[in-house]
């Protein structure tokens, strides 16, 4: 089950394109849910890809799929570590920055905006989106731009092929781990 989801929602971040995807899943018991991704964290982990729950909800949780290395060059950007600390992080080291956004992601009934840093999205349109209350974009795709339309235009098509190569060669029988690319 859980395959489906890699597949349709993470597929940028399992050919190492984009530094991380979210979905929501549906779970019986806390058990299988922890089986599911300790198997899939067995499996990927050594191509330097995660997947960890973020937030859980009646039953459904936020699964978090990221490349660590990615996300640690992520948070050194310029202007981020600062950002950061303005909502609250100590810290932009990936592990203790994600246990923040846990804790701020139990706080709100919503999603905190830093949340696009940590999917890899520029600080730039992270910042547009706040400054704007989300409207005012200049394009949209797998976030709202405010920045670089051009670069995201053809960032949105790059990721969008990958999905659709992904789901072919998927449903043509390659596993989800011979899909991810090595760290």
């Amino acid at each position: 089950m859980l395959e489906r989801y890699l597949i349709a929602h993470c597929a940028p971040t399992l050919a190492s394109l984009k530094t991380a995807s979210l979905f929501r899943l549906a779970y019986t018991s806390e058990e299988d849910l922890r089986a599911q991704l300790e198997k899939w964290n067995r499996q990927l982990g050594d191509k330097g890809v995660s997947l960890l729950v973020l937030r859980r909800v009646e039953r459904t949780a936020l699964v978090y799929v990221c490349r660590k290395s990615r996300l640690r060059h992520d948070l050194c950007r310029p202007g981020v570590a600062g950002f950061l600390s303005s909502c609250g992080y100590s810290s932009a080291e990936p592990d203790k920055a994600i246990e923040i956004l846990k804790q701020r992601l139990a706080a709100f009934d919503g999603f905190p905006h830093e949340i696009g840093l940590f999917l890899g999205y520029p600080l730039g349109d992270v910042l547009g989106f706040i400054e704007n209350a989300g409207r005012n974009w200049k394009c949209t795709g797998c976030w709202k731009v405010y920045t670089d339309e051009c670069e995201a235009v053809k960032l949105f098509a790059k990721f969008q092929k990958c999905r659709d190569v992904y789901a072919r060669l998927w449903k043509e029988g390659r596993s989800i781990r011979q899909l991810t690319v090595a760290a």
